[in-house]
């Protein structure tokens, strides 16, 4: 039986408690379509690829983790913010986008899900006292080579890390924020993580890892973020009785 949207978007709200987050997008609903939900498509960013997979499935609704109207952004809608947006608005497809309320949920949230595939286990916030935590450190059962976690991070995500070596030691503390978190680092070394990982990579964390002694994997910004939004459209359809589909659109970074 479809659901109003406006169900959904106070359900999600109260499951993510958006309220408690200071963010540089809008949480929630983006762009208005049909009052009507049946069909929930979800994907990481609402680039064009994935729109037209929503018309193509003629979804109700797209939920996203990467939406639109970011902070600074240029605020004109031409060029591809226009095609999209029409796309949308042809279609009557609402686009909803959750971003660091997914990031930090302690269940649906892409830290939680990437630390439940690689078996972490979750000890606390990267950084200390904070609530909501945004990043994680915890422990793996037993210490391993990074040779191995490198290993089993490809096989997970299935794309290769870029690992930066910070010495010969076993990982076994590791501390991760997903996405573009590497400059988190800092937090990591104050924690005595033995490695530290999140999505993308930059010139100075290179060094910083090799000079501080803490390994590194640059794991893809995508590919660490794919799980919450995917978690999230289950929940709905589960809730809801919706039907779900996660669209991959490929992306290398």
């Amino acid at each position: 039986m479809p659901t109003s949207i406006h169900q959904i978007q106070a359900y999600i709200d109260g499951v993510l408690e958006t309220g408690r987050f200071r963010d540089y997008c809008p949480n929630g609903l983006q762009v208005e379509g049909r009052t009507e939900i049946a069909r929930v498509m979800t994907g990481v960013t609402a680039c064009q690829a994935l729109l037209d997979a929503a018309v193509e499935w003629q979804a109700d609704l797209v939920l996203v983790h990467h939406g639109y109207f970011w902070k600074g952004e240029a605020q004109p809608i031409t060029g591809i913010k226009r095609k999209r947006i029409q796309t949308l608005l042809a279609a009557d497809i609402n686009l909803m986008a959750y971003h660091l309320p997914l990031d930090a949920h302690a269940e649906l949230g892409n830290n939680a899900r990437l630390a439940d595939l690689l078996g972490i286990q979750v000890e606390g916030p990267l950084k200390p006292g904070e609530d909501p935590a945004i990043g994680n450190i915890g422990t793996l059962a037993e210490p391993e080579s990074l040779q191995a976690f490198e290993q089993r991070l490809a096989r997970v995500l299935g794309r290769e890390p870029q690992t930066i070596a910070g010495g010969e030691h076993p990982v076994q503390k590791v501390a991760w924020c997903t996405g573009a978190a590497e400059r988190m680092i800092d937090l990591a070394i104050e924690q005595g993580a033995d490695l530290y990982l999140s999505g993308e990579i930059s010139e100075p964390v290179v060094h910083i890892a090799r000079e501080c002694g803490i390994h590194y994997c640059g794991a893809g910004h995508h590919a660490t973020e794919r799980y919450g939004v995917q978690a999230l459209g289950e929940r709905l359809a589960q809730e809801f009785g919706l039907e779900h589909r996660f669209v991959d659109i490929d992306n290398p970074v």
